[in-house]
């Protein structure tokens, strides 16, 4: 009785070590969205007032554990039944992370104003601002759901030859650190000037050392921002060029004498912009053919 119990307990630890190790690598595989994932929620969830960062924040926070829960049994349910749909699906949103770097890189270069801009200085009612919160929450639920997705394919990726009881500890164990810690750093970041401006309020001097820190991190919040979003736009390269790379026979074997990460980057690079050249001159001929029809 005894030693079946330690042979039980140490089929326990050798499991959980096993997940461990794996849940590393899926983490490794997985850091280029979750860049990418807090710096689009980071900036999704300020713009707001002080007193109502927090409670949009948790709203989004709901609605991505509640993604997990729709995505996870999914993906398991594939793996197990139909283990090549989930190479076909992490192509499919290696193509679309492609696409939306290729996106950022040309508004980048090629600024323009969006078409709908939330003014926070206009006087709104009560039930307009909330309007306007519910659409902004909706909008990053959504972005959420597809990151999520391929974070899941993209960690399942990672141990789908391993045994299902596996696959489902460190897949929910990435995932649940997606929505923990993604959203506990965006929590920490939109109340950088917050707590920046409470230093500075700290006390009646002039040019003290709380009022240098204070300013430091008013300063920096917009700074930290737009930098992880550049940050969040070559990952997300990086990780779609990955995709490409691991996943396709033909691009696995181009440049050999080029260090893996370079050929990630222009593969991701490549790709994403054939999609987005696609997608844009297809808008182009949609619009010219729905104004001709009318």
């Amino acid at each position: 009785m005894a030693s079946g119990l330690f042979a039980l307990l140490d089929d326990i630890a050798t499991l959980m070590d096993d997940v461990a190790v794996m849940s590393k690598v899926a983490a490794k595989k997985t850091a280029g969205i979750l860049g990418d994932d807090l710096a689009v929620n980071a900036e999704k969830a300020s713009g707001f007032v002080s007193d109502r960062e927090i409670p949009v924040l948790w709203a989004i926070t709901k609605g991505s554990f509640l993604n997990k829960v729709i995505i996870l049994p999914v993906a398991f349910l594939l793996s197990a039944f139909v283990p090549a749909a989930v190479t076909i699906i992490l192509i499919i949103g290696g193509l679309y992370l492609a696409y939306e770097g290729a996106e950022k890189i040309y508004e980048y270069a090629f600024p323009h104003k969006p078409a709908h801009q939330i003014n926070l200085e206009e006087e709104l009612t009560k039930e307009e601002v909330l309007a306007k919160e519910k659409e902004k929450v909706k909008s990053a639920i959504v972005t959420d759901f597809i990151l999520s997705v391929e974070i899941v394919i993209i960690a399942l990726g990672t141990v789908v030859g391993e045994p299902i009881l596996e696959q489902i500890m460190v897949v929910t164990i990435i995932a649940l650190l997606a929505t923990v810690g993604v959203y506990g750093i965006v929590a920490v970041i939109v109340r950088m000037d917050e707590f920046g401006y409470r230093l500075i309020a700290m006390n009646e001097r002039k040019d003290s050392f709380s009022d240098k820190v204070g300013l430091l991190l008013v300063n920096a919040l917009p700074k930290i921002i737009k930098a992880m979003g550049v940050i969040g736009t070559i990952a997300l390269m990086l990780v779609s060029g990955g995709i490409f790379v691991h996943n396709i026979d033909f691009m696995h074997h181009l440049f050999p004498a080029i260090p893996a990460i370079i050929t990630e980057f222009l593969v991701g690079l490549v790709v994403g912009f054939a999609v987005w050249a696609i997608i844009h001159f297809g808008k182009k001929l949609f619009a010219k053919s729905n104004s001709a029809t009318h």
